[in-house]
């Protein structure tokens, strides 16, 4: 989707696309459920439970970050990232609100 088109569709619309396509990745579902259990860690610690590069996991840490599913803060030479727990709640409320849509119990095809 073109940046142009985005202003198509609502804020909630562009806001639960970004949020999946933050979390469609499954190295990203591993760090969240990670950093959900252990409540903060720092880069290298993920790297050690990830059969990825550093380099690999970094690009995914930042790919979080940028939606603001979690946040990091410099801590001398490593980052230690942890979810952002404000935007958890939203995107929860967000997907919940999502798939609580009501279908209709008719065949499709």
């Amino acid at each position: 989707m073109g940046a142009s088109k985005t202003t198509l569709f609502t804020e909630e619309q562009n806001e639960l696309a970004r949020l999946a396509k933050a979390i469609g990745h499954p190295a990203r579902v591993a760090i969240l459920q990670y950093l959900s259990r252990v409540k903060g860690c720092v880069c290298g610690d993920i790297v050690e439970v990830l059969p990825l590069s550093q380099s690999t996991v970094s690009q995914h840490l930042k790919e979080l970050k940028k939606a603001g599913i979690i946040k990091g803060e410099v801590e001398g030479v490593s980052v230690c990232y942890c979810i952002d727990y404000e935007m958890w709640l939203k995107a929860k409320a967000l997907l919940s609100q999502f798939f609580d849509i009501s279908l209709d119990d008719t065949d499709c095809c």
